[in-house]
């Protein structure tokens, strides 16, 4: 306020000084502006007679006499100063140039100071943009049609204060509040306007504005929201019924149209108040919902109410469309409830009845093609609206209406409908003959023999049940065969000893609750014995004490003798006696004494049982175990000579039972410490090896050795040889008496790049030890030779020593250029290295082609045995391989479909190898062919009488074909003549026939006694074991392919008595043949016959002790099948096969290949 007083008191100076001189005037003062934000504002001011300092005040404050008024930078002063013209121009004119302005001239020395009035410049500022409150300006709003909301709208900073107003499509709404309030300055107002609105559905999609104006804008500003309304939709309609009714099975198609509302309806059908379908498809564009039902009309749907509802999630309640079906329908099926099977004579019932029916039909009966009318008709109500027909039968089958149809019939003669079931009326009555085609009841048959035997049935409904029955055992072998009438089940029996004296029985039954017609037949069957065994009551015997043999066969028929040997002499015995045995044969017995000596420990005392009938022979054996002291042997030497300085092995042959021994020995009185000693040193065998030999080393040394059963000893004499000239370090002639022998190592191998070379030993010296060559001495020999680039060298040792020469020796080669060394390890013979690479080349349902890798012979020549097992079995089987040194052998007597571990070995004089990794092998299976079924010929009508001149023709005719006939039956005669004639020849020449060999036993030729009993020599480590085979007779000589019999694992324990033995004593018999045939678990004793493979292997006829070869009792065998001699051969029982024998039958084999190889 000091400001303008001053400035006016300066002015009135100045007019006062100035005197009549021209004064300083306003020609045109500043007047009220209004101006819009942004805009230019000028405030005219034009001076007369300036002559003082122009300037414009603000607010009261001075901006300055500069005309671009510095410090505001939007101000300036315009015009023409010497006009006196000094505009204020503002440009971009904001709201800090909202105040009041004058123009001020300052007193000069002419005039006083002069201030114009004061002018308002005022600033309007448009609001800004609307904004509501609860909404986002240009969203989409959801309201419920008919529900009041508030919308509150807001236009802040403007001045003068907006004014708000809402319109909805376009048109203005009412009853708008409004409140101003100050703005985010004192200078600026804010307004806000409050509606509130009541949607309706035509309200939907419309949109709500609010608009804010004032006096700075030209046009509203407006802030809206788009209205999505919601509101229920209009009851739904059903489209696409159009008939009463309905047939069954047909197709409806139902539209369920549902129009307006938002969002547009759901839609859903139900079906007796459960919801059948909830698909639909919206239009929007029409705004209308619409669902498709689609339904294969069922019976059941008659009276079904259906129903369409139609809901959004406005609406309070479902709306709903319904419509009730009404559906026709026929019977879906006919059915006939009861057995149409009957006794004869017997009454019926049956009862017909139908599904339910809109309309219901009638029921009526056929048989055939007669209607009965013995039935009860009843009609009732069914589910669904609809009827149930029911119709009962009583009706007394007879014998010849068996096999008509029984049909039950529904008709409706108003819709044409028929519809029908039928059954087979099965009238049962009883089998009328039952007959068995078997063989003569006198026929005796071999075991081994296959027998058929066929039961026939005629008549009865249903076709007799045949069922084989042996003795009390039911057989599931034989497939029944029907041909015509006749029905027919066929029995193939590869015979066994259970089956002598065995009771077959045929009977014939069917359902006719009537009793079985029964037949039967008996089979008497020959068999040698089943097994032997060999029992003492001793349970430890020594030298020179007696020892009683008791031998026990098993059942055969007829009896067998027995007869005992002692390797190959012949030992008399005790008959014993016979006594009734299972399967109706007989059991024999007897027994031997005999005085042991240590000699016979580990002989085989074998008892032998032929049956002379059979021509059969079975055996086992019992292995000597005799207890003695220590025995020196007759080949035990009484000297031997060294070398000095060399090694001497002083051997020592003692055997003793039981065999471990402690032997000690002594020099001239004084006992001989191997442990420890640097010289004398106890080998294998209790034999004594001396190194460094001295002179003081000769002279006797004696063995004492001893076990449970006493002691022995024996003196051997050393002889010690000198000689200067001789090689330090040699062993000396006969050392260790392991001589005879020679060793030589050919290291072989290329030598330099065609230089010569030079082979010496790697060593010379003392003693040889492992590692080091032997020194040169008369024993070696060392030979040399070149050719070309290659050189070679060979030493050769004689009479190999086990002290000095079982070690390791170097060959070294050396030249200008270098040494090379090569280590052979020379060894002492030992028992070979098991087989390897066992593997399977071919196998059939009972053999089996396998193929192995040697190993290391271990020095001598060796033997391969085959190990096989299969499940079940208590132990396994033993085969050797022949020709012995073959890596390859077919394995025979397998059973079919039957899995086998099989192992190979080798073994030498010195002993077995080790088992050889095991593999399994599964035998194919057999494939037996069935019986073909016969077509009984049925009885043909006779013919109608034919006219004179045909009956003439035919009678020409059927001369003529007589005539061709017996040409014909003429050369087939003859034909059949000169074939019986050389199968005569093919019998002459084969006259024995096959005989039967046990498992792994041993039939013994007594012409060949002493060859059996020799191969018997090899010792065993069990003290008994069991062993039957069959022993040919001579034949040809032709390729010998033996097929080898097996040997069981172990041999038989001897128990203290013979009612103790242990059954593993006992040699079991094993029964070749297919196993499927036929079953005899109920009759055979255990263990008898379920592990020992085929039945009867295929062996060369033996010959009679004294006789030609036997054919008193010839067996027809699964493999020969020879007819039995002297029996009659009945019609259609049995199949004729081949006599030849198969290939590699031992008939024609020398006698010393002939037999088992243990």
């Amino acid at each position: 306020m000091e400001q303008p007083v001053t400035a006016f008191l300066c002015l009135l100076l100045g007019a006062c000084a100035g005197g009549a001189s021209l004064q300083q005037a306003f020609r045109v003062e500043p007047d009220n502006i209004t101006v819009l934000e942004g805009a230019a504002a000028v405030l005219q001011c034009m001076v007369d007679n300036p002559s003082g300092v122009v300037q414009w005040v603000k607010d009261g404050l001075l901006l300055g006499p500069d005309r671009s008024i510095p410090g505001f930078p939007r101000y300036s002063m315009t015009g023409d100063p010497s006009k006196g013209e000094h505009h204020l121009r503002i440009v971009g004119s904001r709201l800090a140039d909202d105040a009041s302005y004058e123009c001020q001239a300052g007193r000069s020395e002419d005039s006083p100071g002069i201030v114009s009035r004061t002018a308002l410049l005022s600033v309007l500022v448009p609001p800004k943009l609307p904004i509501m409150k609860e909404y986002e300006t240009d969203s989409t709003v959801t309201w419920v049609a008919g529900v009041e909301y508030s919308v509150t709208c807001s236009a802040s900073d403007a001045k003068p204060a907006a004014e708000i107003s809402f319109n909805k499509g376009g048109s203005p709404l009412p009853e708008v509040s409004l409140q101003v309030n100050s703005g985010s300055n004192e200078k600026l107002s804010s307004t806000e306007a409050v509606l509130r609105v009541t949607p309706q559905s035509s309200d939907n999609g419309k949109r709500l504005v609010c608009a804010a104006t004032n006096e700075a804008v030209s046009a509203p500003l407006v802030a809206g929201v788009t209205m999505n309304i919601l509101f229920p939709p209009e009851p739904p309609t059903i489209e696409g019924h159009t008939r009463p009714e309905i047939k069954a099975g047909e197709t409806l198609k139902l539209t369920c149209i549902s129009r307006s509302g938002n969002p547009l309806a759901t839609l859903q059908w139900l079906k007796n108040g459960d919801v059948v379908s909830t698909s639909w498809e919206t239009d929007d564009t029409g705004r209308a919902s619409r669902s498709l039902l689609t339904l294969s009309i069922k019976p059941e749907d008659n009276g079904a109410q259906l129903c369409c509802e139609a809901v959004n999630q406005v609406s309070p309640l479902p709306l709903p469309a319904g419509l009730t079906l009404r559906v026709v329908f026929l019977p879906t099926e006919v059915s006939i409830l009861g057995s149409s099977n009957t006794p004869e004579n017997k009454q019926i019932s049956l009862s017909c009845s139908t599904a339910p029916s809109n309309p219901p039909v009638q029921l009526r009966w056929w048989l055939g093609w007669r209607e009965l009318t013995t039935a009860e008709v009843t009609v009732s109500e069914a589910a669904h609206g609809g009827t149930v027909t029911v119709s009962n039968l009583t009706h007394v089958a007879r014998r010849e209406e068996n096999g008509l149809p029984l049909t039950c019939e529904a008709f409706n003669e108003a819709v044409l409908f028929t519809r029908s079931a039928s059954l087979p009326l099965n009238v049962q009555y009883p089998p009328q003959k039952l007959w068995i085609e078997a063989p003569p009841p006198n026929s005796q048959f071999r075991a081994g023999t296959k027998v058929r035997l066929t039961c026939f049935a005629s008549g009865g409904n249903p076709a007799p049940r045949l069922v084989w029955i042996k003795d009390t055992k039911s057989l599931r072998e034989g497939t029944q065969v029907a041909s015509g009438k006749i029905v027919s089940k066929e029995l193939i029996l590869t015979t066994s000893p259970s089956d002598n004296r065995a009771t077959y029985r045929c009977n014939a039954s069917n359902d006719a609750k009537s009793p079985a017609l029964t037949a039967q037949t008996r089979l008497h069957i020959q068999f040698p014995p089943i097994d032997v065994k060999i029992t003492t009551t001793a349970k430890e015997v020594r030298r020179g004490q007696a020892l009683t043999l008791t031998c026990t066969t098993g059942s055969s028929n007829p009896f067998a003798t027995l007869a005992w040997f002692k390797d190959a002499e012949k030992l008399k015995g005790v008959d014993l006696g016979r006594k009734p045995a299972e399967f109706g044969g007989l059991s024999t017995s007897g027994k031997v004494t005999l005085v042991v000596s240590s000699s016979d420990n580990g002989q085989r005392v074998t008892c032998q049982a032929h049956s002379s009938i059979l021509a059969e022979t079975v055996n086992t054996f019992h292995k000597l175990n005799v207890l003695f002291p220590p025995e020196f042997s007759a080949e035990q030497p009484a000297t031997a000579q060294a070398v000095e300085h060399g090694a001497v092995e002083l051997p020592l042959r003692v055997s003793a039972n039981p065999p471990e021994l402690s032997c000690s020995w002594s020099f001239r009185g004084q006992a001989l410490i191997p442990e420890g000693s640097p010289r004398h040193h106890l080998r294998e065998g209790a034999s004594l090896c001396i190194w460094n030999v001295s002179r003081a080393d000769a002279g006797p040394y004696r063995a004492r050795c001893q076990n449970p059963e006493g002691q022995n000893e024996t003196l051997l004499h050393l002889d010690v040889h000198w000689d200067g000239r001789a090689q330090p370090g040699g062993a000396g002639a006969g050392a260790g008496g392991l001589g005879g022998r020679g060793a030589a190592a050919d290291p072989g191998g290329p030598a330099g790049s065609g230089r010569a070379v030079r082979v010496p030993c790697g060593q010379r010296g003392a003693a040889p030890c492992p590692g080091q060559c032997p020194p040169h001495r008369a024993l070696y020999t060392e030979h040399t030779w070149h050719e070309g680039a290659w050189h070679s060298s060979t030493l050769t040792i004689a009479n190999v020593s086990a002290v000095h020469d079982y070690a390791t020796f170097t060959c070294r080669a050396s030249n200008a250029l270098g040494t090379d060394t090569l280590d052979i390890q020379l060894l002492s013979t030992s028992r070979p290295d098991p087989p390897t690479g066992l593997k399977i080349v071919s196998v059939t349902h009972n053999s089996a082609a396998l193929e192995w890798i040697p190993g290391f012979d271990g020095g001598l020549p060796q033997r391969f045995r085959i190990r096989y097992r299969w499940p079940g079995a208590p132990s396994a089987l033993y085969v050797d391989v022949f020709p012995a040194q073959t890596p390859a052998f077919t394995l025979t007597g397998l059973s079919p479909a039957t899995p086998y571990s099989v192992g190979v070995s080798a073994h030498n004089a010195l002993g077995e190898s080790a088992q050889g990794p095991s593999i399994t092998i599964t035998t194919a299976e057999l494939h037996v062919e069935e019986p073909t079924a016969v077509a009984s010929e049925e009885p043909k009508a006779e013919a109608p009488a034919l006219p004179v001149g045909l009956a003439g023709g035919l009678s020409a005719l059927g001369a003529l074909l007589l005539f061709s006939n017996a040409a014909l039956l003429f050369c087939l005669l003859r034909r059949c003549q000169a074939r019986a004639g050389i199968q005569r020849e093919a019998e002459e020449r084969r006259k024995p026939s096959a005989m039967n060999d046990y498992g792994s036993g041993e039939a013994v030729n007594p012409a060949a006694r002493r060859t059996l009993l020799d191969s018997y020599s090899e010792s065993c480590t069990s003290s008994a074991g069991s062993s039957m085979g069959a022993w040919p007779g001579y034949g040809p000589t032709r390729a010998y392919h033996p097929q080898l019999s097996s040997h069981p694992e172990g041999e038989t324990d001897v128990g203290t008595t013979g009612a103790f033995a242990s059954t593993d004593s006992v040699f079991h018999a094993r029964w070749h043949g297919p196993p499927l045939l036929h079953e005899y678990e109920d009759m055979m004793e255990p263990r008898v016959y379920e592990e020992l493979g085929a039945l009867y292997p295929q062996t060369p006829t033996p010959l009679c002790p004294g006789l030609a070869p036997c054919q008193d009792y010839m067996g027809t065998y699964a493999w020969r099948g020879q007819a039995l001699a002297g029996s009659e051969a009945p019609l259609r029982i049995y199949d004729r096969v081949a006599d030849t024998p198969p290939p590699g039958a031992d008939e024609e084999l020398p006698f010393e290949l002939r037999g088992e190889l243990v």
